[in-house]
């Protein structure tokens, strides 16, 4: 018996933002067309005919928020048949993390507006979209153990004061600051500089950092586990 199928495939993009000011946030649009008009929502879109997924992402992204994103890793698919009221649509989801300070948003298309949201205080979100953003969270999380996410977001060179708090905001808890950095400089992943932290008052001022992005690369073809 033929099957009367009738599925539509879209993408949506969840963007994580970090500074070292205003911690983990949440790239959003308010929607400008129904349903959920005038929600906040995830960038993204129904993919067109002639493209690849990653395409169709990087192209709603690009259409309703301004920002072109070099690199979006494929996180799930989320296709519960009422998640769209609309018609049936399952979506193929993507995650990054970005320094919000690196992009002007502007909003088009779909969206009549773009902003970046704390994670911690994230409005109610249209369709599945909260789902989507807690799943690329814990993916995020679990990242942390397995490489070096989120190094690009800090300066060239950096105290590693700000190397904990990035990983202690991400993970929202405490880490063993001691073991942290006796595990991470086993690894090899960073360079001590011969700069040194400004510093305000007394004291001594700090180390600066840098990534080693060629032992990075080594370790990603060898394969490591960082435990936390």
């Amino acid at each position: 018996m033929p099957e009367n199928q009738s599925i539509r495939v879209s993408v949506d993009a969840v963007v994580f933002g970090y500074t070292s000011r205003e911690g983990l946030s949440v790239l959003l649009i308010k929607r400008n067309i129904p349903p959920f008009r005038h929600a906040w929502a995830l960038p993204g879109g129904l993919v067109h005919n002639e493209e690849s997924l990653e395409e169709a992402v990087t192209r709603e992204l690009q259409e309703e928020t301004g920002v072109s994103i070099r690199y979006l890793e494929q996180l799930y698919t989320f296709g519960q048949p009422d998640r769209d009221p609309r018609n049936r649509v399952v979506s193929v989801a993507y995650f990054g993390l970005v320094r919000p300070d690196a992009f002007r948003l502007q909003a088009a298309t779909d969206a009549s507006e773009a902003a970046w949201f704390p994670m911690k205080s994230l409005p109610a979100l249209a369709f599945d979209h909260a789902t989507i953003v807690a799943t690329a969270l814990e993916r995020l999380r679990g990242k942390l153990t397995y490489a070096p996410v989120g190094f690009e977001l800090l300066d060239k060179t950096f105290p590693f004061s700000e190397l904990e708090k990035l990983y202690q905001t991400v993970l929202d808890r405490p880490i063993d600051r001691r073991n942290f950095k006796k595990k991470i400089l086993k690894l090899g992943l960073l360079e001590k500089t011969s700069e040194k932290q400004r510093h305000e008052g007394s004291g001594r001022p700090g180390d600066l950092y840098r990534f080693h992005a060629e032992r990075y690369q080594a370790l990603q073809h060898q394969g490591f586990t960082f435990e936390i």
